[in-house]
């Protein structure tokens, strides 16, 4: 089947079991500070499986685009992928292991067509310390279903208990979690690399990183919350989640090991091929004369995240969403170079095509330098700017060393810097401070109006006014700025109080601080609170309360005011606003 085909005929299949099909969400997830990306299905959806009623009932259904940036180094086998759509179903207390066992059952063996004799499954194998059972109603299930028990398969928390901290013990205290039961592709192969994997010890099984197996769903059995470090207690209600991988079954409906041969990946991979006069062979093993393949799925992989995520409004840059955004440009701009592709054919859109002129001028610097003979990983990365990631690439890096000097550079910077200003303000007049008070607002307000994604890019600030980039990808409206000033007035009106307190960068996280910079500050960071409506980690110095943004030194009445709006880069805006 073709990825279109498969994913309808989820949807379609849930549909008729009483399931309300709902939109994804946006990979950049909203209000939630803990994590850059929408990394599954169900990410969304936590509250709803803590017991909050959801809208369209108990039972819904979705495809939900995913990213995950801690698989990058992962990409280059036969299965991988840092971007990926994940099939979902959730029941919120409507039904459990019996039902949704049977439905994917079905799904697989009779929407999609795949035979019963290539599917394995896991279980939960239980966890003594925390008074979690084995799972012995799922195994009963898959033996009813047809699943013979040399196929069933039991496993620890570290493979069969999910929640958004991994097994039982890492469980984060206050979320939901649960045994699950995963189902496994089998290739019917060794490909060859069985002597190579970490269970070359033991027989071939499901969770043999050989390539053989190739996992295409998970249901997850969400009856469990971790009440404390020592103790799990039973939710309110039973609930399920599963996910299942878009493009792993579709796949495994063409029995192909190499996810990479999907159709989605035809016309890049074969203009790939053109562009760089070889062929992409496809071995499970992914190595072929000078690691060609391995590049090969580097590049269909960043490139098609990459558009993912530019999509949905990320823009490179050095932090955060857009620092992952720039990290995947970069390393598929290397694996082309390595394939012969020249400059100019991997991009599509302006922003990637961006990007890649700008890095390589880093990049041919750098080079130059190592052809020179230079071998100093500190100084290719701090003086010539050369990213590590890249590094990596094409030499021996010793990362703890690297990190070491990266931090003793940083000290030393910040030492210095302490005595030179404070907070980022060349001076710390009355009207300088004003203005990055009003930056905090400002920043807060833009968020409002235009949404989440806007983060700072960079301010300057003088007694006389701020200027404040951000990253947003259009020209704001008239009737846009005009609410920024409002929500900015507004604040300055209500005479808010401006706190601070000195956390711990997890703390701010949880808090949901808005930060920037992090390499700045210590083990301790200083976060401003605004009332309710601003909270931002900066060093400092802030008025006490927003009423002295109202009045000049002088005691003439001020108000605040957008002078200009205009572009500052590539998907980057600039404010312009002053206190008059």
């Amino acid at each position: 089947m073709k990825v279109a085909e498969v994913r309808q005929k989820f949807l379609d299949f849930m549909k008729s079991k009483g399931h309300t099909i709902v939109p994804g969400a946006s990979l950049v997830p909203e209000n939630d500070p803990t994590t850059l990306f929408t990394s599954s299905g169900m990410q969304p959806l936590v509250p709803y499986l803590l017991g909050k009623e959801h809208p369209a009932g108990t039972r819904i259904a979705n495809s939900q685009r995913s990213f995950r940036a801690q698989d990058i180094e992962e990409v280059g086998d036969n299965r991988h992928t840092t971007y990926f759509e994940m099939l979902g179903n959730w029941s919120f207390g409507a039904y459990f292991k019996q039902e949704q066992l049977t439905y994917f059952y079905e799904f697989l063996t009779r929407i999609v067509g795949i035979p019963e004799d290539k599917l394995s499954v896991t279980c939960f194998e239980g966890d003594e310390k925390f008074g979690l059972p084995r799972d012995d109603e799922s195994f009963e299930i898959w033996k009813s279903l047809g699943i013979p028990e040399e196929r069933i398969f039991f496993y620890g928390g570290k493979k069969n208990w999910w929640s958004r901290g991994g097994p039982p013990e890492s469980t984060p205290v206050g979320d939901p979690a649960g045994p699950d039961s995963e189902v496994f592709y089998d290739f019917g192969i060794e490909l060859g690399l069985h002597e190579q994997s970490e269970w070359k010890s033991s027989k071939c099984h499901p969770n043999c990183d050989c390539g053989r197996f190739m996992e295409i769903g998970n249901s997850v059995f969400m009856e469990y919350k971790r009440e404390s470090p020592d103790t799990f207690t039973k939710l309110p209600r039973k609930n399920v989640d599963f996910g299942g991988g878009l493009e792993r079954i579709a796949a495994a409906s063409i029995n192909n090991p190499d996810i990479f041969m999907i159709d989605i990946f035809d016309v890049f991979r074969e203009r790939l091929e053109q562009s760089s006069g070889k062929s992409y062979s496809g071995l499970p093993g992914g190595e072929t004369a000078g690691g060609a393949v391995r590049s090969f799925r580097i590049v269909l992989d960043h490139v098609r995240a990459a558009h993912a995520l530019i999509e949905d409004g990320v823009r490179p840059a050095n932090t955060e969403q857009g620092y992952v955004l720039r990290r995947l440009l970069r390393r598929a701009i290397v694996h082309a170079d390595k394939l012969g592709i020249s400059a100019g054919n991997l991009f599509e859109d302006e922003v990637s095509n961006d990007e890649e002129i700008k890095f390589r001028k880093t990049l041919e610097r750098g080079m130059q330098e190592i052809k020179k003979g230079e071998s100093d990983v500190f100084k290719l990365v701090t003086s010539y700017g050369l990213p590590v990631e890249v590094l990596k690439e094409i030499m021996n890096v010793d990362e703890e060393q690297l990190a070491r000097q990266i931090k003793e550079h940083q000290d030393l910077s910040r030492a210095g810097s302490e005595q030179k200003f404070k907070g980022g303000l060349a001076d710390t007049s009355d009207m300088s401070v004003k203005y990055h008070t009003a930056t905090h607002l400002l920043q807060q307000a833009l968020r409002t109006v235009l949404g989440t994604h806007v983060l700072q890019r960079g301010s300057n600030i003088t007694p006389e006014r701020l200027r404040f980039d951000f990253s947003h990808p259009n020209k704001m409206t008239d009737e846009e700025k005009k609410k920024v000033e409002d929500l900015v007035n507004d604040q300055i009106a209500l005479a808010v109080a401006v706190t601070y307190s000195d956390i711990t960068l997890a703390e701010t996280r949880k808090l949901g601080a808005i930060g920037l910079f992090e390499e700045k500050y210590g083990d301790k960071v200083r976060v401003y609170k605004i009332g309710d409506f601003s909270l931002e980690f900066c060093g400092g110095p802030h008025v006490s309360n927003t009423n002295e943004l109202a009045l000049s030194a002088q005691g003439t009445k001020l108000r605040f005011v957008i002078k200009k709006e205009e572009a500052a880069s590539t998907g980057v805006r600039r404010i312009k606003a002053v206190l008059e």
